[in-house]
């Protein structure tokens, strides 16, 4: 098995410039690497819900965060947020088109986890 030093591994094992990584993943990341997005998305794969239904499901997460949090999944454009039209003023937030396409990825997240990380 070949062994590099770290900065073989950094430089990909050339003298030259560093290694950046894929600006498009850096994008994804940016949305699914915050604490708690990957699972509120994950709760609405299983279909419109409300505030509360989320907070109920995505255990330990604060009214602040999680209300932080639908707003930014909301202006990424992979929430949408509908409101009741009677006097509760409740909304219901379901995935776009772009939030459904990432089932596949979180379904093999998910899959990934559970064969390769402990409890």
């Amino acid at each position: 098995m070949a062994t590099f030093s770290n900065r073989e591994a950094f430089y990909g094992g050339h003298d030259k410039e560093p290694r950046t990584c894929d600006a498009a993943l850096i994008r994804a990341f940016g949305i699914l690497g915050k604490r708690w997005n990957g699972l509120i998305l994950e709760t609405l794969l299983a279909g419109p819900a409300g505030y509360s239904e989320i907070r109920r499901t995505v255990a330990g997460i604060s009214d602040s965060v999680l209300s932080k949090r639908l707003t930014e999944l909301t202006d990424r454009g992979l929430v949408l947020r509908s409101l009741d039209e009677g006097l509760s003023g409740r909304g219901e937030y379901t995935l776009t088109g772009a939030g459904h396409a990432l089932r596949p990825a979180l379904e093999e997240l998910i899959r990934w986890a559970v064969e390769n990380l402990s409890d």
